[in-house]
């Protein structure tokens, strides 16, 4: 059973990719996620508030008393030189991934302002990541601020990437656009190497007691894979050589099928291995492989994109006669 697969140009023995997740913050973890049947990682994120805010920190402690001792601030760094703890330790997380795995790592590069975080791709690329993804996550709270501005930070982000580094690049997006077929278009004719879909946005919640704002974070469930099922089976056969991720709510080998059946190159998990261990990788390997024996499927290539918008018999079931369908049947 042939269970290969391609993404971002590199050849990966399976679909099934370990998405962001504390499991790489322990190289043991990632070990076992190898031994388990990952046939990459992506890292957790770097954000870009960790490494502007030890720069902000070091640009105030250098400007104190300058006015007095002007003299005394050839002793001191300058900002570029400045030992970033959380960046660096990041970087060298890279390292000794590198060094403890075989199978693809992808560093993950989370921000959304303009500015010199970008350059922390190349850096990622220079420590041994195989590809990066950028993760924007953005939340417009500006009155003034229009949906295409919003998309144009989305498109810098990736253009800044892109030109700071040579290995591929993903862009890892949220599904909030007024157009989102538009928007994977314009990421694509930007240089996206690949589309992860979707980033969820975590919601705050109320403490009643405390009557402060708490975060809450909550494992996703099947459900949620629906909404990536659709946006792949739209855009497959439309993005050229951009390769297309399906992440959220990816948690058996059903969902994966499915996936790749509505388009996708690969799938990510996260939330059920943080919550059923690392083995149920191996569980989900081993379902696939046993239901396209049933269903006399040789590869992924045979079932990739069978069930897309452009190959289905109804393609207005993905649309609005879903939406109407979907209350009628309701008792």
């Amino acid at each position: 059973m042939n269970l290969q697969t391609k993404y971002l140009g590199m050849k990966l023995k399976s679909p099934l990719v370990a998405s962001a997740s504390p499991l790489s913050n322990d190289v043991s973890k990632v070990r076992q996620l190898e031994d388990a049947g990952a046939s990459a990682v992506v890292m957790y994120s770097l954000f870009e508030e960790q490494i502007e805010h030890d720069n902000q920190a070091m640009e105030t402690f250098l400007e104190q008393g300058t006015d007095s001792f002007a003299e005394a601030l050839d002793y001191f760094p300058t900002p570029d030189e400045y030992y970033n703890k959380e960046a660096e330790d990041y970087l060298e997380q890279i390292h000794r991934l590198k060094k403890a795995v075989d199978i693809p790592l992808i560093a993950s590069l989370n921000g959304v302002t303009p500015g010199g975080w970008t350059k922390y791709a190349r850096k990622m690329q220079d420590a041994g990541a195989d590809a990066i993804e950028l993760n924007v996550y953005h939340i417009a709270t500006d009155f003034g601020m229009s949906a295409l501005d919003v998309e144009n930070i989305y498109i810098e982000d990736l253009k800044s990437v892109k030109y700071a580094v040579t290995v591929p690049v993903s862009i890892k997006v949220g599904p909030y656009f007024s157009s989102f077929a538009n928007m994977a278009k314009r990421l694509n004719e930007a240089g996206a190497d690949g589309l992860v879909l979707f980033n969820r946005f975590y919601q705050p919640d109320i403490d009643l007691e405390a009557l402060e704002v708490m975060p809450n974070l909550q494992f996703s469930t099947s459900t949620e894979m629906r909404l990536p099922l659709r946006w792949l089976a739209i855009l497959y056969g439309h993005m050229d050589k951009c390769s297309l991720a399906a992440t959220t709510g990816v948690h058996s080998s059903y969902d994966v099928l499915k996936l790749i059946m509505a388009g996708a190159d690969v799938t990510m998990l996260a939330s059920t291995l943080m919550k059923n261990g690392i083995g149920r990788l191996t569980e989900i390997e081993m379902e696939m492989k046993r239901w396209m024996e049933e269903h006399e499927y040789e590869s992924l290539d045979q079932m990739r994109g069978s069930m897309s918008y452009k190959n289905v018999k109804d393609p207005a079931a993905f649309t609005r006669a879903n939406y109407m369908k979907t209350l009628q049947s309701i008792k």
